[in-house]
C-alpha cells in the first residue's frame, strides 16, 4: 500500500533543511546599472566537490508528470549541488528527504512558483525533476567532472502524491 504525501507551498524556510530557494529577496537587493536594474544577490552558492570537478549550467526539458504519481526513487549527488530554475513561466514539484543513515526518509513534497527555483545542496536527496501541466524547460547549475556523482535509492513501497491545486 503506497503512503500519500501532502503537497506544501515552497517557503525558504520550510526548504532550508535541504537548500536554497531561489526568488527574488527583497532583502538583498541592490540598484545597479545607473538604478534600471534590481540585482537580487548571492541567493544560492553552487557546490563542485571532488578533483576536477567544476560548475556547469544547463537546460533540461522536463515532460509533465502524469497524476496521481508514485515516488519510488530518490536520488543524490556526492559531489556539487543542483539547481533548477523554471524557464517556461510554470510551477514544479520538489521532493525532498532527509537522510536517515545513509538512505532517504519519507519524503516531503513543496509546490515551487513560476518565479521560485531550488538549489539542492550537496548530498541530499531528492526526486527528479518533476514538471506539472506541460513541457517546461529549466535552467539547472549543477557540478560536472569526474567521479560518480549520482546516488540512487528505490523504495520498496512507493510514495504516492495527488495532482496539485494551482
Amino acid at each position: 500500500m503506497t503512503d500519500l504525501l501532502s503537497i506544501q507551498p515552497l517557503t525558504a524556510e520550510a526548504f532550508a533543511p535541504f537548500g536554497e530557494v531561489i526568488e527574488a529577496d527583497p532583502s538583498t537587493m541592490r540598484l545597479i546599472n545607473g538604478g534600471t536594474t534590481e540585482r537580487f544577490h548571492s541567493l544560492f552558492a553552487p557546490e563542485a566537490a571532488g578533483e576536477g570537478g567544476h560548475v556547469i549550467a544547463s537546460i533540461f526539458r522536463g515532460q509533465p508528470r502524469s497524476f496521481p504519481y508514485e515516488i519510488g526513487m530518490m536520488e543524490r549527488h556526492p559531489f556539487g549541488s543542483q539547481s533548477f530554475s523554471p524557464l517556461s513561466g510554470r510551477s514544479f514539484l520538489v521532493a525532498v528527504s532527509p537522510d536517515e543513515g545513509g538512505r532517504p526518509g519519507r519524503p516531503e513534497v513543496f509546490l515551487a512558483r513560476p518565479d521560485q527555483g531550488v538549489n539542492y545542496r550537496r548530498n541530499v536527496w531528492h526526486h527528479p525533476l518533476m514538471a506539472i501541466g506541460a513541457v517546461s524547460d529549466f535552467l539547472v547549475v549543477d557540478r560536472d567532472g569526474p567521479g560518480n556523482n549520482l546516488e540512487e535509492h528505490f523504495f520498496a513501497t512507493p510514495y504516492r502524491i495527488l495532482e496539485p491545486h494551482l
